[in-house]
């Protein structure tokens, strides 16, 4: 199954992705859980499903934006430096344990919507990966337990402001720019994908491929992250871990490749499906 999280005329709703478009889960359905989120803390995608197919009511396309796939997480924890290729391009050692950095909501938007650069640099990055959403309750899961912990996958955008990045060892500001990331087009349900490693990953930049590489070249893979991360904190339903990012990035390029206003960036993971976003200035 495939879900969205979406708009219409400014009002907020959810439903299924099928070869027909988008087929939204009733009002009174919304009503019991009105988001993913809610949807998925109980337990009910089944529900959601054929409240859906149920429903007669379809939006006019033209009149559909969408919104990141869980619009407002509990927690969104980001792994950094975890393709072997991508550690080997910034010269660094492969980690020990994952390297995990924070986003806020507020700095995702849906496939579709305009990714912004900021007005205070020009050092606007791409890293396109692979995000997973958490389907249950999880706190010290056992690594061949993990993936009955996920719901489901997306694509995902996440864009660094470089020079805000390197200014301290943290790197939460560079990650943390408004509509500076993308989160999308949907969530495909993880019964659909029984082994994420074998999917692959591409990143295109107006066209031409920038990053391309197997997600099995992860140094931590996705139950890995789930049993680390449940370490230091209870996973909830709709809390977002994204992956990390292959090798190809703008700053490890010569000369530098950085987003300007009017790029069209794509990132697509095979069996999940296109998260596409445009580039404005702030």
């Amino acid at each position: 199954m495939k879900f969205a999280s979406f708009r219409v005329r400014g009002m907020p709703g959810y439903g299924l992705v099928t070869g027909d478009g988008l087929q939204p889960v009733p009002a009174t359905f919304m009503a019991r859980y009105p988001d993913l989120r809610a949807v998925l803390d109980a337990g009910a995608l089944e529900a959601a499903a054929a409240a859906a197919q149920a429903n007669p009511r379809r939006p006019e396309p033209q009149l559909v934006r969408m919104d990141p796939v869980i619009p407002d997480p509990g927690k969104i924890l980001c792994v950094g430096v975890n393709y072997l290729a991508h550690i080997r391009e910034m010269g660094r050692e492969p980690p020990d344990y994952p390297v995990i950095f924070t986003r806020y909501p507020g700095s995702l938007v849906g496939s579709g919507e305009p990714i912004v650069r900021p007005s205070v640099s020009t050092q606007y990055d791409f890293e396109g990966e692979l995000a997973f959403v958490i389907g249950r309750r999880a706190r010290h899961v056992p690594r061949e337990r993990a993936l009955e912990c996920v719901a489901g996958y997306s694509c995902f955008m996440d864009g660094s402001v470089r020079d805000f990045q390197r200014q301290t060892s943290q790197f939460t500001a560079g990650k943390n720019f408004p509509g500076s990331g993308a989160f999308g087009p949907h969530l495909v349900t993880s019964e659909e994908i029984p082994d994420p490693a074998a999917l692959h990953l591409t990143t295109r930049l107006n066209g031409e491929v920038m990053q391309s590489a197997p997600i099995g070249d992860m140094r931590f893979g996705v139950a890995d992250l789930v049993a680390y991360c449940s370490t230091f904190t209870e996973l909830e339903p709709g809390d977002v871990i994204t992956t990390g990012t292959p090798s190809g990035v703008g700053f490890a390029r010569n000369p530098p490749v950085w987003l300007v206003p009017g790029d069209v960036l794509e990132v697509g993971i095979d069996g999940i499906g296109l998260l596409r976003n445009t580039v404005v200035a702030e």
